[in-house]
C-alpha cells in the first residue's frame, strides 16, 4: 500500500525533462506564470540597455527569452553569440501590448531566465542564419549544415517531407503497394552515364547504381503485384543544370500491369493534382491536362516541355517567304528539309521591343531575328504616344485608344513595318498578319532553316517574349501530358541510329512498325510538362521479346547483347509477361516549383556543387592504396 501510494505521487510530480518541457513554438499566454525549459540555438542577441533579449530558435518556432542583472546567470547569458546551443528554464511572463509579436506564435509572451546551460558553443560563422544575406554557393555548400538552419531551407525541406508523405498516402490509397528493388544492380543504356561500383570478390567486373527502378519494376510486374510504387533514388551521372541534380535524385516511380496509355494517365493525375493543390500555396492548378504529340509540341513551342501558361503559339509561314524578295529566307527554303517559323508577340508592336529581341537572339548565338510590327497609320494629327514613331514603347491600350480616335475620323489604315516587311511586300505581310490572327500594336519574330538547328532559339524567344510583354501567368500550374515521342534519333556526326527515348518502350504498331525507316517509328512514350520543366517520364512497355530484339537490333544492339545485358528481362518475358506500362515523377522538380525557387538544390538537403563535388564529405576523394589492392584497381592519373 505504501509502495503503492508513493509509485502515484511520482507519477503526478515528475522530473523535467533534461532538454526541453516545450518547443520554441508551444507557449501562449495560457502558461503565463509556468517554469518551462526550452532548447535551441541563439538566433539573434540585442542589448537594450542592460536588459538581454534572445531569440531561441528551434525546427519548430522561436521564442523570445530574457535576462537582467537580476537573473542568477545573467553574467552568462551575457557571454552567449548567435547559433550557440543553449538550454534555459525560466518563467512565462505576458508581453505588455505594445509589445505583442503577432508574426510567430509565440508573440504574447516572453521567458526570464532563471537558469541556462551551454550544449554547444559556436565559432565565428562563415555565414549567417539570421537574415536574408546572399552567400557563394560555394560557401552554402561547404557548410550546408549551417545553411539549413535557416528559415527558408528549413521550410523547403519540411516542404519536401510533406509532399513525400502526401505522395505515399495518396499512392496507397489509389491501391498502389510499395515496394524497394536493389540499389547494386548491372548497367544498362537508359539514357545516361552510369555510376560504376567495382567488385571485390568479381574482380575485374562492376556493379552498377541504378539509373531508375526500370527492369525491376517490369519484372515485379511479371510477377504478378499488378500495381506497384516506390519512392526510389536513381543515380544518372550527368552534367549538372539548374534543374537537374548531377548524382542521384529521386523519383515517385509507379508501374501497373494489364493497361494502356490512357489507364497510366488516369493513375497519375490525381496525386498530382493533389499535391500541387495541397501545397500550391492557393495558386490555379490546371485540372485538364490536353495531350500534344511530340512533333507538334516541337513546332508550337520548340520544346517538349512546354510552358502552356504562356499562350504564344508558333506557326509554319514558309509560304509566305518562298520565292519573296527576302532574299536569305527564299534561299533558305530552296534547301531540303527546311522553314519559316513565326513567334507570334502580341502587344510587342514598337521598334524597341523588336530591337531588344534582335540582341536576345544574338545572345543566343544567331545572327538575329526577322521581325514585322504592325501600326495603325494616319494622315490626321498625331499624338504623343503615336506607334508610327516605333522607338517607343506603348501599352497595348495606349495603341488601341489612339487607333480609335483615327478610326472616328476615318484616317486609319494597317501597315506593316520593320525590314522584312519592305522586302515582302504588303500582300505578304498582310496574309501573314491574318494568318498569324495579329493586329494593330502586334509583332512576329521569324526563324529559318533546318527546325533541328533552331528550334531551341526559338523556344527560348517565345518564353522570353511571354515574360516581357507580360503574357505568361505566374500564378497557375499548366500541365500537359507530351505523347508520340519518336524512339530513335540519328547522330548526324556518325549516322548512327540509336534510342532517343526509354528503350523498353513499346513501338505504335508492334512488330510491323520496325520493317519501315527507324526514324519514322513513334513509340507509346509519354512525359508531363510543366510550367516549362519535365515532371514525369514513362512508357507502355515492350514486354514481347521479339518486338524487343527487333527494336534493339535497329540500334545496333544484337540478341546475345541484349540476352547479356537484360537476360533477366529477356527470360522473365518468356514465362507470361502481362501488358504492362508506368512512370516515374521527379521529385526535386515537383518540390522545387511548388517552393518557388528555380534552382534544385535549394530543395535537397546535401546537393552536389556544379563540378558534382560534395564540398562539406570532400566527396569524390582518393582510394586508399589498400582500397585499390583489394578491388584489382590501378588509378592511371591524368594529364
Amino acid at each position: 500500500m505504501c509502495i503503492s501510494a508513493t509509485f502515484l505521487f511520482f507519477r503526478k510530480t515528475p522530473e523535467m525533462h533534461a532538454f526541453r518541457s516545450h518547443t520554441c513554438a508551444d507557449l501562449n499566454k495560457s502558461n503565463v506564470g509556468e517554469t518551462v525549459r526550452l532548447a535551441g540555438w541563439v538566433h539573434r542577441v540585442r542589448d537594450h540597455g542592460g536588459v538581454l533579449f534572445i531569440d531561441l530558435r528551434d525546427h519548430y518556432g522561436m521564442t523570445q527569452v530574457l535576462a537582467d542583472p537580476d537573473s542568477p546567470v545573467f553574467g552568462e547569458v551575457e557571454k552567449v553569440r548567435s547559433e550557440w546551443c543553449i538550454r534555459i528554464d525560466g518563467e512565462v511572463k505576458a508581453r505588455d501590448e505594445a509589445l505583442v509579436n503577432p508574426k510567430i506564435p509565440t508573440g504574447e509572451v516572453e521567458i526570464f531566465i532563471r537558469d541556462m546551460e551551454v550544449l554547444g558553443a559556436a565559432d565565428e560563422l562563415p555565414l549567417m542564419v539570421f537574415g536574408d544575406q546572399e552567400y557563394p554557393e560555394e560557401t552554402r555548400l561547404r557548410y550546408r549544415f549551417l545553411d539549413l538552419r535557416r528559415e527558408a531551407m528549413q521550410k523547403n525541406m519540411t516542404l519536401r517531407s510533406d509532399v513525400v508523405a502526401s505522395m505515399r498516402r495518396r499512392m496507397w490509397d489509389s491501391g498502389f503497394r510499395e515496394y524497394q528493388t536493389p540499389i547494386i544492380t548491372a548497367s544498362s543504356p537508359e539514357g545516361a552515364r552510369d555510376f560504376l561500383v567495382p567488385s571485390r570478390l568479381h574482380p575485374g567486373k562492376f556493379y552498377a547504381l541504378p539509373q531508375a527502378p526500370q527492369q525491376f519494376k517490369q519484372l515485379l510486374m511479371v510477377s504478378g503485384f499488378d500495381k506497384y510504387f516506390q519512392i526510389a533514388p536513381c543515380f544518372r551521372d550527368e552534367d549538372p543544370r539548374a534543374d537537374r541534380s548531377p548524382t542521384d535524385f529521386y523519383q515517385l516511380d509507379m508501374e501497373m500491369s494489364f493497361v494502356e496509355q490512357q489507364d497510366v494517365f488516369d493513375a497519375i493525375q490525381p496525386v498530382l493534382t493533389g499535391v500541387f493543390e495541397e501545397f500550391g500555396g492557393g495558386r490555379k492548378v490546371d485540372r485538364e491536362w490536353p495531350q500534344i504529340s511530340y512533333a507538334d509540341a516541337a513546332l508550337w513551342y520548340g520544346t517538349d516541355k512546354p510552358d502552356l501558361r504562356n499562350p504564344i503559339k508558333m506557326q509554319v509561314v514558309s509560304e509566305h517567304f518562298a520565292g519573296s524578295g527576302f532574299a536569305i529566307f527564299a534561299k533558305i527554303l530552296e534547301q531540303e528539309g527546311t522553314e519559316i517559323r513565326a513567334i507570334p508577340a502580341p502587344g510587342g508592336g514598337s521598334r524597341k521591343f523588336c530591337d531588344r529581341m534582335n540582341a536576345f537572339a544574338q545572345k543566343e548565338g544567331l545572327p538575329g531575328m526577322g521581325y514585322i510590327f504592325w501600326r495603325e497609320v494616319s494622315g490626321g494629327e498625331v499624338l504623343p504616344g503615336d506607334p508610327m514613331f516605333g522607338d517607343h514603347d506603348n501599352t497595348r491600350e495606349v495603341v488601341e485608344a489612339q487607333v480609335e480616335l483615327w478610326k472616328e475620323r476615318g484616317q486609319t489604315k494597317v501597315e506593316a513595318a520593320g525590314p522584312l516587311a519592305k522586302n515582302i511586300g504588303p500582300e505578304r505581310t498582310e496574309a501573314i498578319r491574318q494568318q498569324l490572327g495579329l493586329g494593330v500594336g502586334d509583332a512576329a519574330f521569324f526563324l529559318g532553316g533546318k527546325p533541328a538547328h533552331f528550334e531551341g532559339v526559338a523556344g527560348k524567344a517565345r518564353v522570353e517574349i511571354g515574360n516581357e510583354l507580360g503574357l505568361t501567368e505566374t500564378d497557375r500550374f499548366a500541365f500537359a501530358w507530351i505523347v508520340d515521342f519518336p524512339i530513335y534519333e540519328k547522330d548526324d556526326a556518325t549516322g548512327r541510329v540509336d534510342f532517343g527515348h526509354n528503350p523498353f518502350s513499346m513501338p505504335q504498331g508492334g512488330m510491323d512498325a520496325l520493317d519501315g525507316d527507324p526514324l519514322d517509328v513513334l513509340g507509346y512514350q509519354y512525359d508531363l510538362a510543366c510550367n516549362g520543366y519535365e515532371l514525369v517520364s514513362g512508357a507502355i512497355r515492350n514486354h514481347k521479346p521479339e518486338i524487343m530484339f527487333k527494336a534493339f537490333e535497329l540500334a545496333g544492339y544484337g540478341e546475345e547483347e541484349v540476352r547479356a545485358r537484360f537476360g533477366g528481362m529477356v527470360n522473365a518475358f518468356k514465362f507470361g509477361a502481362p501488358p504492362h506500362g508506368g512512370c516515374a515523377a521527379g521529385i526535386d522538380r515537383i518540390v522545387m516549383l511548388l517552393a518557388d525557387t528555380a534552382n534544385i538544390r535549394e530543395v535537397i538537403l546535401f546537393p552536389m556543387n556544379q563540378r558534382a563535388e560534395d564540398l562539406m564529405m570532400n566527396a569524390p576523394s582518393d582510394p586508399t592504396s589498400d582500397q585499390l589492392m583489394e578491388l584489382g584497381l590501378r588509378v592511371i592519373p591524368q594529364e
